[in-house]
Formats: C-alpha cells, structure tokens, sequence
C-alpha cells in the first residue's frame, strides 16, 4: 500500500508544502505499484517433504515443478546440455512434459501445500498427497511427481 511520507505537513494556508506532499505522494505510487505487481508475478508451493516446489508465472500462465531427488533419472537429450529429468512444465491449455533446464523453482520460504489440500490458481489445480503431487491445467494435461515416480499425462 502506497504511503505518503509522513514528514511533509501541509496546511492551507501553505500552498507551497500542500504541492510538494502531493508531488511526493505521486512520486511514490509507481514505486509501490510495481513493487506489487513484481510480488504477485510468481506465486507457488512446496510439498511438506520440501522434495517438490511449484511456481507460477502468472502473466505467462505457465506452472513449473521442480522435484529435488529423483530415484532414477531419465537419459538427457542430446539437446539438452543443463540439468535434465526433474524439471516439468505446462501451459494453461498445453500439454505438460519434462524440461531442459539450468535454474530452479526450489524455494523453501515457498508456503508449505499441507497433504490433501488443493491450490487452484489460474487454471492449474495441484492437489498434495504422502504418495506424490497431482497437477492438472483446464485441459486435464499435467504430471504426477513423487522421488520414486515422474509421470506425464
């Protein structure tokens, strides 16, 4: 929320203090407008295991989820020359698949999705469970993740 600065008092009788409070208060506005818009752009979940972390790009409407530990890692492509077999990804209408990929969306500041809770967000439904994590897109694309088992439907 935008917040004038409170050391700049203006009374009626100064016209001069009363536009220079404004001036600020409008030069503030944009900081603390994208300030909210950055906070909001990505928004995610990690399972309790901390195994499996999910994120949001809301403008891009496209979910990620990473899992740590894998029991068994799939082969690279010969495409790929960063990390491969952990990593999954899908549109809000697409179909979801493993991806090539050098960064992460592990982040255990993340909130924790509680074992049988459902987020829903833009589309994208994941519902956490002991046996792994469940997420759909509107088309009933999307993955089932676990350490021991990584599957794409």
């Amino acid at each position: 929320m935008n917040r004038c600065p409170d050391q700049v008092r203006a009374s009626g009788s100064d016209w001069g203090a009363l536009m220079r409070y404004l001036l600020l208060c409008l030069l503030t506005l944009p900081l603390a407008t994208a300030s909210a818009g950055a906070q909001e752009r990505f928004v995610g979940f990690v399972t309790p295991s901390k195994n499996i972390s999910c994120q949001l790009d809301t403008q891009e409407s496209v979910l990620r989820c990473d899992v740590a530990k894998i029991d068994v890692y799939p082969p690279r492509p010969a495409d790929c020359d960063l990390e491969y077999g952990n990593a999954f990804q899908m549109s809000a209408k697409g179909r979801a698949g493993r991806i090539c990929a050098g960064d992460t969306t592990m982040d255990q500041s993340l909130p924790v999705l509680a074992y049988g809770e459902l987020w829903q967000r833009n589309g994208f439904k994941c519902r956490s469970e002991q046996a792994g994590l469940k997420c759909v897109n509107a088309m009933q694309h999307g993955f089932l993740l676990s350490r021991a088992k990584q599957e794409v439907f």
